[in-house]
């Protein structure tokens, strides 16, 4: 099977896109019987965006000649069916949930395409049952052509190694609207601990330089599994995800988890986290006292859930979507 991944997003990003495309690929490029090639325009500047966006995703990124299936893993792709089977990977639809959230281009730029390109994918892998749902109900989807492949963690994040000193909570994405990171800081303020957050600087004027907060920008994962490892708990409050990568790394690197309650967390968790409103922060502090005291138990139920996310084992469904796309 010749398959042919758009790879551009990982000169974007380095959160949940990128940790996503670089665990398939590695695991699809050491499986027998699949040749992978790479398809990808510009770099991470503005101007790429805006070309890559408004003419190589519409018009040229389907044009993939010497393959069997074009795999698109975001939602940015052809918006007429291509010459081979496509398929596409949604990790959320926060921009139409939350649009506010989003800059202006990808605000208005999002809900005129994302729909067509959806229509013009044979198959649709969703990241968790929550944006299964999510792509029935906001986009009318239909619900056989979605299959539901979970995201998995890298081996570099376990309970095993180093761990950092100090007492903190880490928050770990993007500087951006819907990581809640105000009313988190706010929170973490009621338990006189320190918090770290890891992330690049996003969008939106989020600030968090202030009295017993230290932003540490981008860390290697080597870095960051030892942040999660030293942390009294990490605090993952988001609005809206569609899945939530760092709540699994952190129980994978046996850290006690405080999460949003009724999202994509709440699924990823199944039991192994303290859920909370993220919208009070009263309750989010709530939440963190909680998850310091019960510490033994939920890092016990933690490390035994992401013990069920492998690499390998989404490798294996996406081919399998692969094979329906092209039957």
């Amino acid at each position: 099977m010749r398959v042919a991944i758009d790879v551009s997003p990982l000169v974007q990003t380095r959160a949940g896109t990128a940790r996503y495309l670089k665990g398939l690929l590695r695991e699809l490029r050491h499986r027998d019987g699949v040749e992978v090639s790479s398809r990808s325009f510009g770099r991470g500047d503005r101007l790429s965006t805006l070309v890559r966006d408004s003419v190589w995703y519409p018009f040229l990124v389907g044009r993939a000649e010497a393959a069997d299936v074009l795999h698109c893993p975001t939602y940015r792709g052809p918006v007429r069916p291509p010459r081979v089977p496509l398929v596409v990977t949604v990790h959320d639809l926060a921009v139409l949930r939350h649009p506010g959230a989003f800059n202006r281009w990808t605000r208005e730029y999002s809900p005129r395409v994302v729909p067509r390109v959806l229509r013009a994918a044979r198959e649709v892998i969703a990241v968790s049952e929550f944006t299964r749902r999510e792509l029935v109900e906001l986009l009318g989807v239909s619900e056989e052509k979605i299959h539901v492949v979970p995201n998995a963690v890298e081996d570099e994040f376990t309970e095993d190694g180093p761990a950092e000193q100090g007492e903190y909570v880490l928050a770990v994405g993007t500087l951006e609207p819907r990581k809640n990171l105000a009313r988190l800081v706010e929170a973490v303020r009621r338990t006189d601990t320190e918090l770290r957050i890891v992330g690049a600087r996003g969008w939106g004027r989020v600030e968090v330089d202030s009295n017993g907060v230290r932003w540490l920008g981008e860390v290697s994962d080597a870095e960051l599994a030892r942040l999660y490892r030293g942390a009294v708990c990490v605090a993952y409050p988001s609005l809206y995800e569609g899945f939530g990568i760092p709540v699994l790394e952190a129980m994978a690197c046996g850290a006690p988890v405080v999460t949003t309650r009724g999202t994509a967390m709440e699924e990823v968790a199944d039991g192994a986290a303290v859920l909370v409103d993220a919208q009070d922060p009263a309750e989010i502090a709530a939440g963190i006292f909680q998850a310091v005291a019960d510490r033994a138990q939920l890092v016990a139920r933690g490390l035994e859930r992401a013990r069920e996310f492998r690499w390998d084992a989404v490798a294996a469904a996406t081919m399998d979507v692969y094979r329906e796309a092209i039957a």
